[in-house]
C-alpha cells in the first residue's frame, strides 16, 4: 500500500488524434487535454491502471 503523500506527475507526450476512443477517454479522465500538459495525481491503483492502458501516450514522473 502506498502512502497518502505519494504523488505522480503524468505528462501527455503524444496526441490522441487517431487513437481509439477508449484511449481518448482515459486521457480526458486523467485531466489531460493538450500535449506537454502535466497533471499531478495521488499514486494509487486506479491511476496507475489508467496509465498502464496508455503508456505510448503518456510519461510518468514520481514525486514524493
Amino acid at each position: 500500500m502506498t502512502k497518502k503523500s505519494e504523488k505522480i506527475q503524468i505528462k501527455l507526450v503524444k496526441s490522441t488524434i487517431g487513437a481509439p476512443e477508449k484511449h481518448e477517454k482515459i486521457v480526458r479522465a486523467l485531466g489531460l487535454s493538450k500535449t506537454n500538459r502535466v497533471v499531478e495525481h495521488a499514486k494509487n491503483a486506479t491511476i496507475l491502471g489508467m496509465v498502464n492502458k496508455i503508456p505510448h501516450l503518456v510519461e510518468v514522473v514520481e514525486v514524493k
